[in-house]
């Protein structure tokens, strides 16, 4: 039988909960169990596809097309168990799943009630994924903060698993802060006052991951373990690293996390652990090399709005001995900008990334023709190259009016056109083209000399396409077309020629790259970076 651990938070959000969880569940990885992990979003959204990503951040895709939280984004980059729709829950399924249910009459004329019906599809959903085939851990990170209105069922539910299966078989982790008040001193305060509401929950915590600036000092670890009923081995500093995130497994480690949870959890041994991230930190530490690079988009004030593509450029860095500097710059800024040589002075490339809706469109449109008449090396993902097309079709091919129909529903020259299958699409939510799908790669080209391949697979998440209208145009004026579906019915990738590196792709391969995998596109895009700046 799989056993459970459940990760909470207290105190405020934006601890980290998604890092810390993908963390645990990689040190257990790395002695040879087999995890598997879920994400409970508590908000009444069926799912993250359709909210605005200032408000939550990027919507990560996987395989089967589910639009999910962020942090499964992280979780897959620590871990390496298969992602997908079973593995994200929020409180708009479960309600949406009990309405249904009790429509359809299934509870008998029963008064059905958050317990324990609402409960119990909680608790249906998290046994669907921990009884797998030789899962022996799953882990659940219970999104929001202990005290939330909104988390309480998920709590509640958590609880009831100590009844169902026994306590022996459930652990709980709970992430607080230590924050730093007047004069610098730290507060263990908060962190006393979120345990005490897990308790009146009815769930004492058995390990303590503890915010703070830097590592907790032992008089703070026994004060902590004092007043929340926690051994005080199991109270652990969760201190800020200084190198990378994917540093926090080795700080855990070395706080002998995951001998404490093995134990704790009674799990048969599977071998010694073995240090998977060192190497990494090791050689991201040793980098003597930077290239920097403009990331032209439509949310950039909020990192976690574009993290997986981030993330993909330091692994790309790190692949190439290297480490990475971004630049983020509004598209909307770029509209009145009188000389894109300065903004750009001193970058070695830039990225347009994707993104829904007209705002800041000419202004990237204006940064992507910078690039490719500057020799500047570019990739263009999803709406970057769309973008792309749009302005090879003004400037190359003479098309003025060149634009999409999501700009510009009446555009003369619609070079960038809704997916036929969404012509008549009214709901948004979860309707767009979705999930892992294979591109046929034309040889000769920068794509398939990155991928060492001619079939790729990777994740889709959008409503337009390049226009076949236009298509036999562009590519008589000198456009690359190095990717298409396998029915060649829809364009892919595009390059431009006599370009150092000009590569933009409908797909989004910053889903599947990995820290120690770096994805292929982004390893190359860097390398280029790096050649510019010699």
């Amino acid at each position: 039988m799989s056993k459970y651990i459940f990760v909470t938070g207290g105190v405020c959000s934006g601890l980290g909960k998604g890092v810390a969880s993908g963390s645990i569940a990689s040190l257990l990885e790395s002695r040879g169990y087999a995890v598997r992990m879920i994400k409970i979003d508590p908000y009444l959204n069926v799912d993250a596809g359709t909210m605005n990503p200032f408000q939550h951040g990027e919507v990560y895709v996987t395989d089967d097309g589910a639009e999910t939280d962020l942090d499964l984004g992280n979780y897959s980059r620590f871990t390496t168990g298969p992602l997908g729709r079973d593995n994200s829950v929020t409180t708009g399924q479960i309600y949406q799943a009990v309405i249904t249910k009790e429509r359809e009459g299934r509870f008998l004329g029963k008064t059905v009630q958050v317990i324990p019906h609402i409960t119990d599809e909680i608790k249906a959903r998290i046994f669907k994924v921990g009884e797998q085939p030789g899962v022996d851990v799953t882990m659940v990170e219970v999104g929001g903060t202990v005290g939330d209105i909104e988390s309480i069922p998920f709590l509640e539910a958590a609880r009831q698993f100590i009844h169902d299966i026994g306590r022996q078989n459930v652990l709980f982790v709970h992430l607080t802060l230590v924050p730093i008040v007047y004069m610098g001193e730290p507060k263990t305060k908060p962190t006393q006052h979120s345990v005490r509401e897990l308790l009146e929950i009815g769930i004492q915590p058995d390990v303590l991951l503890v915010r703070c600036r830097n590592p907790l000092e032992d008089e703070l670890r026994r004060k902590i373990s004092l007043f929340t009923n926690v051994d005080r081995e199991a109270v652990l500093s969760a201190h800020d690293v200084r190198t990378t995130i994917y540093e926090i497994p080795i700080v855990y480690a070395e706080q002998k996390l995951d001998e404490i949870i093995v134990r704790r959890l009674g799990l048969p041994p599977k071998g010694p652990a073995r240090d998977g991230w060192r190497a990494f930190v090791d050689r991201f530490a040793a980098a003597k090399r930077t290239a920097k690079v403009a990331i032209v988009g439509k949310y950039t004030d909020l990192h976690d709005s574009y993290i997986s593509i981030f993330e993909a450029l330091l692994h790309g860095a790190v692949a190439n001995d290297a480490r990475v500097e971004l630049v983020k710059v509004e598209g909307e800024d770029l509209e009145e900008a009188t000389d894109l040589a300065k903004v750009f002075a001193g970058c070695d490339g830039m990225l347009v990334p994707g993104g829904f809706g007209s705002r800041g469109i000419e202004g990237m449109v204006r940064a992507v023709r910078f690039a490719r008449e500057s020799k500047l090396p570019f990739f263009g993902i999803c709406l970057g190259m769309q973008i792309m097309v749009i302005e090879y079709a003004r400037s190359v091919l003479g098309l003025a009016e060149a634009n999409s129909t999501e700009f510009a529903p009446d555009a003369k020259d619609p070079v960038i056109s809704l997916l036929e299958e969404q012509v008549d699409v009214k709901n948004y939510g979860g309707t767009m083209r979705l999930g892992r799908g294979d591109s046929h790669l034309a040889s000769g080209t920068r794509i398939a000399a990155a991928y060492g391949r001619r079939l790729v697979s990777e994740r889709h998440r959008h409503r337009y396409e390049v226009s076949n209208r236009y298509r036999k145009r562009l590519e008589e004026a000198g456009l690359v077309v190095s990717g298409v579906t396998a029915d060649e019915s829809l364009v892919e990738a595009v390059e431009w020629p006599d370009h150092p590196w000009g590569v933009g792709v409908q797909f989004h391969p910053e889903f599947t790259s990995r820290p120690i995998a770096a994805g292929p596109l982004f390893a190359a895009f860097i390398e280029a970076c790096l050649a510019r700046k010699r």
